[in-house]
């Protein structure tokens, strides 16, 4: 069965709810590096926390969820577009020592320094635009609590999410108070008990329940006493967005002189892309093309023809 992201809502309620399931697409993550299990916990929570958010993505480009940490593990990143194409990775310190029941604090902020980021990337950018990115300390002890407090400070959206993941599977919960007409949240005594409800029934549900009943089972076991509106199911998949201009743009940021450097090292640059492994080779002549501010010209001459 195909991954899956299933959108629903409280019928005569300004609130919404979500729930994501990735198989498929998380063995092709996993795939390409064996982390430990706490790594791969975190990496799986975050990747189903950005397919939820970015469902409701109003512009054509991605949203880039990541957690640079000052512990064992250096960098967590997760992505997805508005197609729902999803990628991630994480990098851990060459001396990283990981412990079965490593917390989130002690695996990326053991020294009070890991922070959280969310960065909003339009693909079809106006000229001078910029991607917007909001950076805030890492304020929780689980992943879902750290994007929670992001969007309440960040976004002024009451959100809460329920996250899960192991080896096979990555499954998440959202549900979310939507902005009335005015922008803000503003929610009658009815929307405010269906909140609560929602809120409550979803708390009941368990790290092993959440790992193993689908998507759909879940929404019945849950909210079989509601009136819930359930939206066209859209099915996220795993694809890179790396390409050979985009690893020469990362190129030309190093600068010439550090490239002619590793070229005079090395011969030729290698770039494994970290989310696929796809490798890129860049020799002498590739490189002096990245640099040149126009095309090279060369003149052929005819056959017979005197050189003056």
């Amino acid at each position: 069965m195909a991954d899956t992201l299933q959108k629903f809502m409280f019928e005569n309620s300004l609130v919404r709810g979500e729930l994501v399931e990735l198989s498929d697409t998380w063995h092709q993550v996993l795939a390409r590096s064996d982390y430990p299990a706490p790594v791969r916990t975190m990496l799986g929570e975050m990747l189903s926390a950005v397919a939820l958010l970015s469902a409701n993505l109003k512009f054509n480009g991605a949203i880039i969820m990541q957690i640079h940490g000052d512990g064992p593990i250096q960098l967590l990143v997760v992505e997805c577009d508005a197609a729902l194409n999803l990628r991630g990775m994480a990098k851990l310190r060459e001396d990283a020592v990981i412990e079965e029941d490593a917390t989130l604090q002690q695996l990326v902020n053991q020294q009070g320094q890991g922070r959280f980021a969310i960065t909003l990337d339009p693909s079809d950018k106006m000229p001078g635009q910029q991607a917007y990115q909001g950076i805030v300390a890492l304020d929780g002890d689980s992943v879902a609590t750290v994007i929670e407090n992001y969007m309440m400070r960040s976004e002024q959206l009451d959100t809460r999410l329920w996250l899960a993941a192991d080896a096979n599977v990555s499954r998440g919960l959202l549900l979310q108070k939507l902005p009335s007409d005015g922008g803000t949240v503003s929610l009658t005594t009815s929307d405010a008990d269906t909140w609560d409800r929602s809120v409550m029934l979803a708390s009941t549900l368990s790290n092993s329940e959440l790992l193993t009943t689908d998507i759909m089972t879940l929404l019945q076991r849950l909210y079989w006493e509601e009136t819930v509106r359930i939206f066209e199911p859209r099915h996220p998949e795993f694809k890179c967005t790396c390409s050979r201009e985009r690893v020469g743009n990362m190129l030309k940021m190093l600068g010439q002189p550090e490239i002619d450097d590793a070229l005079q090292e090395l011969g030729q640059l290698a770039v494994n892309c970290e989310f696929c492994g796809q490798l890129y080779r860049f020799d002498k002549v590739d490189c002096v093309q990245l640099f040149a501010t126009e095309p090279v010209a060369v003149a052929i001459k005819p056959p017979g023809q005197q050189q003056h």
